[in-house]
């Protein structure tokens, strides 16, 4: 197992789901997605969440970041290679869009196994510039402001120094990753694109989603959400109704159906 996946699959699970790897947020882990196995089963999504566990946070706290998001890629690329040759499905929300969305290029620019389709919330095509979250260099008041504006921190955490002490280096080495990222695209990708927004999502705007129409080869799909930039959390059961209706298909398609 890749240090990148912590999750085995159990003895009882079929051999036959396609596999859902989800990245995670800026300032956020794998833990993001614990409870999506089990919200998916019910919905008989037909998938096997795959939660990307990046160096920094939980239980690889102890390993240095990546604050370049090509040396990212570089890495994940060669880690879940051999992972990544059965069918899959790629997941990611905000930074995790931008790293998922990524790392698809990467691979196909190198002519490797493409996900099924690529699922992305909450982030701008990647033409325009990154979403302004905070200044990485911003004080920490400042920043859990920022934050906490969006949704990221719940305010009940507010009175735990102790976590704010382990999410605010994580959260400035992110927001370093995601602003070091422009770069000009000029081949679409070579997969489905199915986007979701926030309709009062006030750092990243509907339209600004819709922008990753100039990046689709294989089409395009905008699904709009109650909520702000995490939707995803705010109303998860929704959310995952959503999401399982989409990887149904392409679960279908694998076995068959």
């Amino acid at each position: 197992m890749t240090r990148y996946l912590s999750r085995k699959r159990p003895d009882h699970e079929p051999d036959h789901r396609t596999r859902l790897f989800c990245f995670p947020y800026a300032g956020g882990g794998a833990s993001a997605y614990r409870r999506w196995q089990r919200g998916l089963d019910v919905q008989d999504a037909g998938v096997r969440v795959m939660p990307v566990q990046l160096p920094g946070r939980e239980e690889r706290f102890g390993e240095p970041r990546f604050t370049d998001l090509d040396a990212l890629i570089d890495d994940l690329d060669a880690q879940l290679d051999e992972e990544l040759s059965e069918p899959h499905l790629f997941y990611g929300h905000s930074m995790g869009a931008l790293i998922a969305s990524s790392l698809t290029r990467r691979r196909q620019q190198r002519g490797a196994t493409l996900p099924r389709a690529l699922v992305l919330s909450a982030y701008r095509a990647p033409h325009l510039p990154a979403p302004p979250i905070a200044d990485p260099e911003a004080g920490d008041q400042e920043l859990v402001r920022g934050l906490v504006a969006l949704g990221g921190i719940p305010r009940t955490l507010l009175d735990h120094p102790e976590f704010l002490s382990a999410l605010l280096p994580v959260a400035r080495d992110d927001l370093r990753l995601c602003l070091g990222s422009a770069a000009a695209h000029t081949e679409p990708l070579r997969v489905p694109l199915h986007l979701f927004a926030g309709g009062a999502d006030r750092l990243v705007s509907v339209s600004e989603v819709l922008a990753w129409r100039r990046h689709a080869g294989r089409g395009c799909e905008v699904r709009t959400m109650p909520g702000g930039h995490f939707f995803i959390r705010s109303d998860e059961g929704a959310f995952l109704r959503e999401l399982a209706a989409l990887t149904r298909r392409y679960a279908d398609e694998r076995v068959g159906v």
